[in-house]
């Protein structure tokens, strides 16, 4: 815990560790909510996840798709909004759910307009002015110029862009309550939640300096979710127990599987995607599966091993830096954590 509060750099005031073996578990905590203050920092303490959303919006897709609600391989012009027009594809097509899901949609990082938008806040808070209005009007201005499905290009607009159209499939819910719906209630997570006022919550900062809460009204299922130490360990035991306690619901105990399963292997790398999730297997034979997020106020990391049922989630109250690489450092205590694991079942402890 020391090693990762350190990396978390003197940005941040609040550090939680959260990690899970079978079925111990344990929840370390450091400093508080503020650096003027504020309540302490505990396992209900809630920071902002940023791109760690993502693995919520593809779990939405999964159980979306396992109760028939929709198809992996559905074009994304038979779940778009009365009204709204498409990207226009140049080559191939069309774009389907499964490329928005594993980033080989075409679409760019960033949707038309946003940057423009965004420079009055880019310090703090640079989506808070991109709604839906200028979302719509983004992907009918969006040319994909290369074959859907055909290039790796991580892109925030893409998986946004899904989980607006899962609104839509799930009978015109918002995302925060088709979130709620499908997998928080189900799955106990009582602190999880999109709204950027939520109780006990940290506050973030940037190179020290306090921000208000993270705001991403146009693309919620790329970046809007909120959510604690003890509640990520639920969600994470989860994925590592499809099919058992608060998962017992069929769908959502498939979705859980199928989220896990890789789709394409990363360019330049030994590393695979799954829905959403990252995917690398160690030299001596261990899944490990993980997805980093930031905001400008919040770093975190969350990370599971199947085979030695291992979980770890790491949150800060700093945003991404290239000084204090806080992702990294919780991903190396996860590489160690699952590796001992391993170590103490071959010995049948």
């Amino acid at each position: 815990m020391a090693d990762l509060v350190r990396s978390a750099g003197p940005g941040a005031s609040a550090v939680t560790l959260a990690v899970a073996r079978g079925e111990r578990q344990a929840v370390r905590c450091a400093g508080r909510v503020d650096h003027a203050g504020g309540e302490p920092c505990t396992p209900d303490t809630v920071f902002e996840l940023g791109s760690i959303t993502k693995t919520f919006t593809a779990l939405l897709l999964a159980d979306l798709a396992a109760r028939g609600e929709l198809a992996l391989d559905d074009p994304v012009e038979r779940h778009l909004p009365d009204g709204w027009q498409p990207a226009d594809v140049r080559r191939g097509g069309p774009i389907r759910l499964l490329h928005l899901a594993t980033h080989t949609s075409g679409l760019p990082r960033l949707p038309p307009g946003l940057v423009s938008s965004a420079v009055p806040a880019w310090g703090s808070n640079p989506y808070a002015a991109y709604g839906e209005r200028r979302l719509r009007a983004g992907l009918a201005r969006t040319t994909v110029r290369h074959r859907p499905g055909e290039r790796f290009g991580y892109s925030n607009f893409g998986v946004g862009l899904l989980g607006r159209l899962l609104t839509e499939a799930g009978r015109g819910a918002g995302y925060p309550e088709l979130l709620a719906e499908r997998i928080c209630r189900p799955l106990g997570l009582r602190a999880t939640t999109c709204s950027p006022d939520s109780p006990h919550r940290a506050i973030g900062h940037r190179h020290g300096r306090p921000l208000p809460p993270w705001r991403i009204p146009g693309l919620p299922g790329a970046g809007a979710v909120r959510s604690s130490g003890a509640d990520l360990l639920r969600f994470l035991g989860a994925h590592l127990r499809p099919g058992e306690g608060g998962s017992a619901d069929g769908a959502l105990g498939e979705a859980l599987r199928e989220v896990q399963r890789p789709r394409l292997r990363l360019p330049r790398s030994g590393d695979q995607l799954c829905l959403v999730w990252n995917h690398r297997r160690t030299p001596d034979g261990r899944d490990l599966l993980f997805h980093s997020g930031g905001t400008r106020g919040c770093t975190t990391l969350i990370a599971f091993c199947p085979q030695t049922a291992t979980a770890l989630a790491a949150l800060c109250n700093t945003g991404p830096s290239r000084r204090d690489n806080f992702a990294q450092a919780a991903y190396d205590v996860f590489k160690r954590f699952a590796a001992a694991a391993d170590a103490e079942r071959g010995r049948g402890g």
